[in-house]
């Protein structure tokens, strides 16, 4: 009985959660996924913060807010791809997809129900829309037109 610290945590389902601090104030900063999910954290001991969650498929959200409050801010996919969301936690609505090629696309309306309303060339040129959503399916090749991944936002 010592200096111990908690810097590990292995759950019987493969998942691993680690620890950094010194004892009795050990903070809980990754959580490592049996499906190769990995969620990392920011804050004191009891207050941590989900800040990242990247996935096997290389996409990575990002998140801001406080314990428990925490909402999705951005999503960066391989292809260069990259979704910006405002709302509140369960509520994050797209409201901007970024394209490697420069092309920029604007969105307003609900989570579910964002609507395309703009669409800025890189060559400086613009599409304006009018109307209301189009159906959900997915477009090809685009991954910003996928559903949303869940984040787990719990900590062993």
């Amino acid at each position: 009985q010592g200096a111990e610290r908690k810097v590990r945590t292995e759950m019987p389902d493969g998942s691993v959660a680690y620890y950094e601090g010194e004892r009795g104030a050990e903070r809980g900063v990754r959580i490592e996924f049996a499906n190769g999910k990995v969620q990392y954290y920011e804050g004191d001991k009891g207050a941590e913060r989900l800040v990242r969650a990247e996935y096997p498929d290389g996409e990575v959200q990002l998140f801001e807010g406080e314990k428990g409050a925490e909402r999705l801010v951005r999503t960066d996919f391989l292809d260069g791809t990259i979704k910006h969301h405002e709302g509140a936690r369960g509520s994050e609505r797209v409201v901007r997809t970024a394209y490697a090629d420069g092309r920029l696309k604007h969105f307003e309306g609900e989570m579910g129900a964002e609507r395309k309303v703009r669409t800025q060339f890189p060559d400086g040129g613009t599409q304006y829309y009018e109307g209301a959503p189009r159906a959900r399916a997915l477009e090809a090749g685009d991954p910003a037109s996928a559903p949303r991944k869940e984040s787990t936002l719990t900590q062993g």
